[in-house]
């Protein structure tokens, strides 16, 4: 008898249930004010979040992910870029640029530079908080770690071998790469109409996968900044954080990633334009 009781009652509660979801209320959409200005802030502290925490977790001592390896590195900004853009898409930033370099190829491509004055102060900004938050997140393990050169690591990008030249073309090279694979995924199917462009939402998962293409195959020369405040942002962080036994912050060679994509992005915006209808 007790089993058929229980049997009884369970019934009974799983229509109520099923009564309850035929009358409840659908959900609201979640309504949020769109602002290009603060999606571009979130989204780059996102980026840097993720991005620079994969490379505390590789190279800081007694984390989970200590000597993990360059393949996680570059998987983990390949990811760090796509959730920064889903990020920058939901605060109010449908460009989701998230770096300078970007924001100006797509600006001498397109022959409007009015997202600039705007975007770029908003992109660093989300850089230098971004750090702070690495910072935090790892907080106990700047003090396990003894090298210097690794905790600079996990703000800025440094060259394997340093020669200013090769370093400038380095970064030049991958931001170039970078504007066109970009300008890519964003006119697929413009050029012919006949063909439909990239389903909403699947943009974001190709940047990812482009920005780990260039890491894979051109980021070990300098860390592949391919973004000016992507390495700024973070060495100023670093430069006035109190980090435990910290070293310089190298800012003789901080030039090189803020020129080199800067020029990477203008020359690809302007090969591009030279070539649009």
């Amino acid at each position: 008898m007790s089993y058929e009781i229980f049997f009884l009652v369970f019934v009974k509660d799983i229509l109520k249930q099923f009564a309850y979801s035929l009358i409840k209320p659908e959900p609201k959409e979640i309504q949020m004010q769109p602002s290009p200005f603060l999606g571009e802030l979130i989204g780059t502290m996102v980026l840097i979040l993720l991005g620079n925490g994969v490379v505390a977790n590789v190279v800081l001592k007694k984390t989970k992910g200590e000597n993990a390896g360059w393949i996680v590195i570059t998987a983990g900004w390949a990811f760090a870029v796509m959730f920064g853009v889903f990020t920058a898409n939901i605060f109010g930033s449908s460009a989701a640029h998230l770096n300078p370099a970007v924001t100006v190829g797509f600006a001498v491509l397109q022959n409007d530079y009015s997202l600039v004055a705007s975007f770029i102060p908003a992109q660093l900004i989300g850089a230098f908080l971004g750090a702070i938050l690495v910072w935090l997140q790892y907080y106990p393990h700047w003090d396990a770690t003894e090298d210097p050169g690794s905790k600079l690591a996990c703000f800025a990008t440094g060259p394997a071998i340093k020669s200013p030249g090769a370093n400038f073309m380095s970064e030049f090279i991958a931001t170039v790469v970078l504007i066109v694979g970009l300008a890519g995924i964003s006119f697929s199917g413009t050029v012919d109409p006949t063909k439909g462009g990239i389903p909403a939402g699947v943009a974001p998962y190709l940047v990812g996968m482009l920005v780990w293409s260039i890491g894979l195959s051109l980021g070990g020369t300098t860390g592949y900044a391919i973004n000016p405040v992507r390495d700024l942002g973070p060495r100023l962080a670093y430069s006035i954080l109190p980090i435990s036994k910290k070293g310089s912050s190298d800012w003789t060679y901080a030039w090189v990633p803020i020129a080199g994509p800067i020029a990477g992005a203008i020359l690809a915006g302007l090969i591009m334009r030279s070539f649009s209808a």
